[in-house]
């Protein structure tokens, strides 16, 4: 752990080169609005600013403050996240929006500790949402920051374990500045994005070179410590794409699992296209098997196995609660998981 002198100087060489290098014109930048500063926190987990960027002015016209956002039903949240991915964050967000509206009479707590206790925000930006929205000294402790802390000062480990992790959190409260906490912390920020950046780091553009330990020992590539191998789950769905034409059937997915409270192209399960349509009062004109769509999870990958299915007539409604027609020209707007938007896109 650094000396007082040592944190003093790393803060200072990093205030001084967010002034110069930092970026100052992200749209949820100068601003103290609780709410925003949220928002954009809760869009950048695990997801790239310029992805964040449209997504997150696209919200804002939509859900303009933690009111609209609480009173707002939690399918429109969902079609507003479409495509962002990660949909818990979704769902905790209109949480997190209903909890202040009820129990905080619609303002943000000023305390982290009270802030992290909310749906959807844990430490680190609870910490954040106290920086920029109030100026509160505290520290964050996202992966980027991780980064850099085990390769400027050489923490050993897996940033993810507890120990690791405990160890950061020391280390990042011990190197807080006594002023411009703002400067410091996005600082933090945008040199783990664009410097330290996990592949080729720009080592040569970075303020915190001269005692660097990664860079000292050429150790770049193995800091910080890579999560422990583990074999990833592999897992099959088979979908059906079942078309008049003009719409296509969808169903809510459960609120839990992967894509919860989604729509979703119906899970075929124990029964073929054929079987799925005729219980359903469809006449069949034709079926034709897509090539099969791989999709990534966090802990598994997903093989999407669709079938496209033509029916004759206009789509009825039907009687189970769950199911809904979408026109074939609303797709791109709808709450839509983005390998099943792809399927579609594909099919029709």
């Amino acid at each position: 752990m650094p000396d007082h002198a040592g944190s003093g100087a790393f803060a200072a060489r990093l205030i001084r080169w967010q002034e110069r290098h930092g970026r100052h014109d992200l749209p949820w930048q100068r601003t103290r609005d609780a709410y925003r500063v949220w928002l954009s926190e809760i869009m950048l987990q695990q997801t790239q600013v310029a992805t964040v960027i449209p997504y997150y002015r696209r919200f804002l016209q939509r859900f303009p403050d933690v009111a609209a956002l609480a009173a707002a039903p939690v399918d429109a949240v969902l079609e507003a996240w479409a495509g962002l991915g990660y949909y818990a964050r979704a769902r905790n967000l209109h949480r997190c929006a209903q909890t202040i509206a009820a129990e905080h009479a619609g303002r943000f707590p000023r305390d982290p500790a009270r802030l992290a206790g909310l749906p959807g925000i844990g430490r680190s930006t609870a910490a954040a949402i106290g920086v920029f929205a109030f100026g509160i000294r505290a520290a964050i402790l996202d992966g980027n920051v991780k980064r850099v802390l085990a390769r400027h000062f050489g923490v050993e480990g897996f940033p993810g374990s507890a120990p690791v992790e405990r160890n950061l959190w020391r280390l990042a409260e011990s190197l807080l500045p006594s002023t411009r906490i703002e400067t410091y912390t996005q600082g933090l920020m945008d040199l783990g994005a664009t410097v330290c950046a996990r592949a080729h780091p720009s080592c040569a553009d970075c303020p915190l070179r001269a005692d660097c330990v990664a860079r000292r020992d050429g150790r770049q590539a193995e800091l910080p410590a890579a999560r422990p191998a583990r074999a990833r789950l592999e897992r099959e769905m088979r979908v059906l794409a079942l078309t008049d034409g003009r719409r296509v059937l969808l169903e809510r997915r459960p609120p839990l699992g992967i894509w919860g409270g989604l729509l979703a192209l119906p899970e075929l399960i124990g029964e073929d296209a054929g079987e799925f349509a005729r219980r359903r009062g469809f006449r069949l004109l034709r079926t034709r098997e897509l090539p099969p769509l791989r999709h990534a999870f966090s802990h598994f990958r997903l093989t999407l196995r669709p079938c496209l299915c033509r029916i004759d007539g206009i789509a009825r409604r039907l009687g189970e609660p769950g199911w809904e027609w979408l026109a074939l020209d609303e797709i791109d707007s709808a709450a839509l998981p983005a390998p099943i938007l792809r399927i579609l896109r594909q099919a029709v």
